[in-house]
């Protein structure tokens, strides 16, 4: 009886795999399965008959010999099963994080749906913030371990019927039965609370986030297909918002569409020269001399006209395209540093350089070598980096801009004043200019705490011997109480507005200023 479960057992295999229109590998063919149990039946009638009536030795042999086979046989088709069901775990298991896969979830959702027609459940998608950012920075082996904590991370803040998957890269989905709408935001917030918290990677403790992206069933998709389309377009919007997570709303499915076109668009302008450059001068608030420009990208769009770095920059981000963007924004810059050195004008040009550019660890060779094909000075380049990359990772940051200072490029800090966290890092980069965020600089006149704060911040740059810059000037009383605080630079709308290089060219003519490098 033991062989013959063991034939049945075979028989339920071959008969699986014809079921799921996956053939078994190895698996016993119908004809060998059919003269395997029909020799076992065979064999164990023979000895049946041996016990009541006088039965030939040979037959009982023969029989004995039958079933032994048909054992053995039978134990090799169950070895098969066992091997079958380990090539179906590995083939739905994660093999870094040891979660389901893609494949797990879509063999095992639909079944899910069906049984849910009734009541709502919720698809989650999540993708973790910069993650690109650790794997070029910390290597790939740091960025595995990173996802191995947050696989593990989310798992431990999910109930047991949920479905926790890895799709691929630092991308997961939920899915979360019997949850409607409220259920998954809540799910979402917990979920990020719980990424919020540091992870201890090989002796770095390194904080993460994610952005989450919800379809609820059957509301916003009745299949799988569906509501995988509709969470991925509202994670995007999770993204690009920076809210943390998004449902998804009718609205987002053009919005879909829309980035789509765009990005392809946007793919096409940065190999089409599309892109372009209006430049900002600097003034000297002593000798009311041109100290520099800077150089701000815009996008010359075939049907939409004139593109600011708000329409496409986070497209650009999100994408993985800032780097290619940047390259053009450099190549653009120095040509028409090139141009105005030719007629006798030394002004130095800055660039604004995203944190995604600068976790290029070939960035100042590449931007040397830029600068060297020109014939220019090093010093005719300066990179703008904003207070929130400095903070984000001070070592990575030390690292580009020690290297990139080494070579004579000039580091300004963007936008300073608006981060959150300490200033030490002023005093361990190679820095040579501050920029005072204009929400400092607007208010100055009117809010005598906000005048204080420019006044103090002034001085705090001359301490350290750094340039002090004061963005968003709009206005002749700014510009003469900046002058009395001492501030060294001004940029805004007051002396002029970012123009391209013609009308910048035109404006030095009739202002009649001179221009002075720094």
């Amino acid at each position: 009886m033991w062989s013959l479960g063991l034939a049945l057992i075979a028989m339920w295999v071959y008969g699986m795999g014809r079921q799921t229109q996956r053939p078994v590998v190895g698996a016993v063919a119908t004809g060998a399965l059919t003269v395997l149990i029909s020799s076992m039946f065979a064999a164990l009638g023979t000895l049946f008959l041996a016990i009541y009536s006088q039965v030939s030795m040979l037959a009982v042999v023969l029989a004995g010999v039958t079933l032994v086979i048909a054992g053995v046989r039978t134990q090799l088709a169950f070895r098969r099963l066992v091997k079958l069901a380990d090539i179906r775990h590995i083939a739905h298991t994660d093999d870094l994080t040891g979660l389901p896969n893609r494949r797990a979830l879509y063999a095992d959702v639909p079944a899910r749906l069906v049984k849910r027609v009734n009541g709502p459940s919720a698809l989650l998608l999540l993708d973790l913030d910069g993650f690109k950012e650790v794997n070029d920075s910390l290597g790939h082996d740091a960025g595995d371990l990173l996802l191995i904590e947050v696989g593990a991370r989310l798992a431990a803040n999910l109930r047991d019927e949920d479905l926790l998957t890895r799709l691929g890269g630092d991308e997961f989905a939920i899915f979360l039965n019997d949850a409607d709408r409220d259920d998954a935001i809540a799910v979402a917030v917990k979920l990020r609370a719980a990424l919020a918290q540091s992870f201890p990677v090989e002796g770095i403790s390194l904080h993460s986030s994610a952005s989450v992206g919800i379809a609820v069933f059957p509301e916003q998709g009745h299949d799988l297909k569906a509501l995988m389309r509709r969470a991925d377009m509202a994670m995007y919007r999770a993204k690009a918002s920076r809210s943390g997570h998004h449902v998804f709303v009718a609205e987002d499915d053009s919005h879909g569409e829309d980035r789509l076109r765009s990005l392809e668009e946007l793919h096409v302008a940065i190999a089409n020269d599309q892109l372009l450059l209006h430049y900002q001068p600097k003034i000297s608030m002593v000798t009311n001399e041109v100290h520099g420009v800077e150089a701000l990208v815009r996008w010359k769009h075939p049907v939409r006209g004139l593109l600011y770095p708000v329409s496409f920059l986070a497209l650009a981000e999100e994408a993985g395209l800032m780097g290619k963007l940047t390259d053009v924004v450099l190549r653009l810059a120095l040509d028409q540093a090139v141009v105005w050195q030719q007629r006798g004008l030394f002004l130095t040009v800055a660039v604004n350089l995203s944190a995604s550019s600068l976790v290029d660890l070939d960035l100042p060779e590449r931007v040397g070598a830029m600068i060297a094909a020109r014939g220019l000075a090093s010093s005719t380049l300066m990179v703008e980096i904003t207070e929130d990359f400095l903070m984000s990772d001070r070592a990575r940051a030390k690292d580009i801009l020690t290297r990139l200072r080494a070579g004579g490029v000039r580091v300004s800090v963007d936008d300073f004043g608006t981060g959150y966290s300490s200033l030490a890092y002023l005093r361990e980069l190679p820095l040579d200019e501050l920029k005072l965020d204009r929400s400092f600089v607007l208010p100055m006149l009117e809010d005598s705490r906000a005048s204080a704060l420019v006044a103090s911040t002034i001085e705090l740059a001359h301490s350290l011997g750094l340039t002090m810059v004061a963005e968003g000037v709009e206005n002749a009383k700014a510009f003469e109480e900046l002058a009395r605080f001492g501030c060294d630079q001004a940029q805004g709308f007051h002396m002029s507005k970012p123009v391209p290089a013609e009308q910048l060219d035109l404006w030095l003519r009739q202002r009649g200023a001179d221009v002075l490098a720094e």
